[in-house]
């Protein structure tokens, strides 16, 4: 899964404005026709994380993964409320965020592998999680009922913040 990625004289992306938007965010009930788990709010936490961690990738200009099939599809719902997506994107990131399921787009970028790809995903959510944040995404799925769950292993998201720690400067 990929997007697009910013141009020169675009604006950069603001993290706090990101969640912002994304906390004022109204979900109609169309999104959810396609992502019919239990518990919704669940689902719907999930997006909101997913919407807050496509803000750093795209500041980043980097490419993440979709580590659920529940938050895909509630996704999915969101881009077809056309509107409503514009609106948001553009207040949330400064411009339209294009989805391009794997295997569409720009064929020629070479995005890593899906575990690459959800390994980005995991240090995108560590820019924004808020102070004792519980990440839904990595495990939805499976709390959710989705038949053949998607989602990134306990063990891969542990060794990806343990890189991050690594990082910091002490």
């Amino acid at each position: 899964m990929a997007f697009s990625f910013p141009r020169p004289g675009r604006r950069q992306v603001d993290l706090p404005t990101v969640d912002r938007a994304v906390a004022a965010l109204h979900l109609p009930e169309a999104i959810f026709k396609t992502s019919p788990w239990q518990p919704r709010d669940r689902v719907e936490t999930g997006l909101r994380q997913w919407l807050r961690c496509c803000g750093a990738a795209i500041r980043d200009d980097q490419v993440i993964g979709m580590p659920s099939h529940a938050v895909d599809e509630a996704w999915h719902g969101f881009i077809l409320c056309t509107q409503i997506y514009a609106k948001f994107c553009e207040q949330a990131y400064g411009r339209f965020l294009h989805h391009f399921p794997e295997g569409v787009g720009d064929s020629t970028q070479n995005h890593g592998t899906m575990v690459e790809q959800l390994g980005r995903t995991v240090v995108a959510w560590s820019l924004v999680a808020r102070p004792d944040e519980e990440c839904v995404l990595w495990d939805l799925d499976r709390t959710v009922g989705v038949e053949d769950p998607w989602g990134v292993d306990a063990r891969h998201v542990a060794a990806v913040e343990e890189r991050l720690r690594r990082a910091e400067p002490s």
